[in-house]
């Protein structure tokens, strides 16, 4: 681990975070939570808040794909979104759903600030964000798709943007250094 320049629990706990939060809405999957907390620690997230009927940790099914991200990310549990929302404008965050909707942006069309604090909606697998939700959303974030499926696993959507929204906030990281051939 010490090559590949990972940081401790306590490094990670200390570092600064990039201010992104995720927000988990009425997740039914506890292995897709715990794939987005490996992902919010994987992109030094802010925070990743939990509401509804999420799970929370500790839970074996979050343990088993977040392997250790549950202890290192900050998280929150709130009983519903519109608490969380309340939480997150009171901290300044500007807030969207990851929906397919009437006048939704596309991902690749986002402009964020670099310093712009942003939280996004992930919802539940097959309703995904509810109807009360996204009228309390500054607007709607929507994945570009073009095969026959319209839709993709939550933990897979969080990834995709995720990393659209923290690759730009980056400070330029060390490369590994190369290994030389064994050969």
């Amino acid at each position: 681990m010490d090559e590949l320049n990972r940081k401790s629990v306590a490094e990670f706990k200390q570092s600064e975070k990039i201010p992104v939060i995720a927000v988990l809405e009425n997740i039914r999957s506890a292995y897709n939570v715990g794939s987005v907390f490996r992902t919010a620690d994987a992109f030094l997230l802010e925070a990743v808040y939990i509401c509804g009927y999420t799970c929370t940790p500790p839970h074996k099914e979050i343990k088993k794909t977040a392997l250790g991200a549950e202890d290192s990310v900050v998280w929150k549990h709130f009983e519903n979104s519109a608490a969380a929302i309340e939480d997150l404008h009171e901290a300044g965050y500007s807030v969207y759903a990851v929906e397919q909707a009437e006048g939704s942006t596309m991902l690749n069309d986002l402009n964020f600030a670099v310093d712009e604090k942003i939280a996004v909606i992930f919802g539940n697998e097959v309703t995904g964000v509810e109807q009360s939700t996204l009228h309390l959303c500054a607007g709607c974030i929507e994945i570009p798709q073009f095969g026959m499926k319209h839709s993709l696993n939550i933990a897979t959507a969080a990834g995709v943007v995720l990393w659209e929204l923290v690759k730009g906030r980056m400070q330029p990281q060390a490369r590994y250094e190369e290994i030389p051939s064994s050969r």
